[in-house]
């Protein structure tokens, strides 16, 4: 049976009211569980009873609250870039890893998911605080005579994000990496390139879909991280995730609605921007 035989065959047999049908179960989890709570909160954030734009008006006129969201993005494009820079070589070792020592490598970038993110941050607070780990081992080897303040800072915030957000930047490009033709580049090892080279010229360019969607995957998430920011930074290190929560414990239902909005619509732009100006696109469609 020939190739173009199969894909008549499959056009016949998947319509287009046959797709929708095969659609609808993932449709219907994005109204219930997306559209709806959203279009029941967007009434709230602007009647108050009569249309406002208030709330919006005084997110961005406050300056406390403006500071804040420009933290969440600081915060979230560092702990990207620097899930980058550490998770791609870790990525790039798997691809080329066979038998017990991919298995290994594998167990120790998956067995954090199996702890609660609870336990996790808890651990880094036993390891941050005044006679944690840390300050203690410091202190024993002489470096400094009074323990640092480690944390509820910005940095413990980005370590804790780092730890949790890592493997999921590393199994995105891990997965382009392992699909790619090695005998691309050893076509360029034999045409005279440096394995530098061939890394810049071949393989680093077709892993680009792999850190576009490592990239989006973590900063989206990083900006509505909740869990770590309270236990880590504590409320001189806010975002605007624990902002919109301090918003809902005082009973402000229309200013918490209006910064969800806020962050939604300021994620979603940045993420069409990101997708127009990376070329990881370009670079997924020249592929094809």
């Amino acid at each position: 049976m020939s190739r173009s035989y199969l894909k008549t065959e499959s056009v016949v047999e998947y319509s287009l009211h046959a797709s929708m049908v095969l659609l609808l179960p993932i449709l219907l989890l994005y109204l219930i569980f997306f559209v709806y709570p959203l279009g029941r909160l967007f009434p709230i954030s602007c009647f108050e009873p009569n249309f406002t734009f208030k709330n919006y008006v005084q997110f961005f006129k406050e300056p406390m609250y403006f500071s804040i969201l420009l933290r969440t993005l600081r915060v979230s494009a560092i702990v990207t870039v620097v899930c980058l820079i550490v998770g791609y070589p870790v990525a790039y070792s798997l691809a080329h890893a066979k038998g017990k020592r991919l298995v290994i490598f594998f167990a120790c970038i998956i067995l954090p998911f199996w702890t609660s993110i609870l336990v996790r941050n808890y651990a880094w607070i036993v390891i941050l605080q005044r006679n944690g780990l840390i300050n203690t081992l410091l202190q024993w080897v002489g470096l400094i005579d009074e323990p640092l303040r480690l944390l509820y800072t910005e940095p413990a915030v980005m370590l804790g994000m780092i730890h949790f957000l890592l493997p999921l930047m590393i199994l995105p490009i891990y997965s382009v990496l392992k699909g790619m033709d090695a005998n691309l580049v050893l076509a360029a090892y034999n045409l005279g390139a440096s394995p530098w080279s061939a890394f810049l010229r071949i393989t680093f360019p077709l892993s680009l879909q792999g850190v576009g969607a490592g990239m989006s995957i973590v900063f989206i998430i990083g900006l509505g991280f909740f869990i770590t920011p309270a236990l880590l930074g504590g409320p001189k290190n806010l975002m605007i995730s624990t902002l919109i929560e301090n918003q809902l414990n005082i009973n402000d239902w229309p200013f918490a609605a209006a910064s969800a909005f806020i962050l939604l619509l300021i994620t979603v732009g940045l993420m069409m921007i990101f997708n127009k100006t990376s070329g990881f696109n370009k670079v997924y469609r020249r592929e094809l």
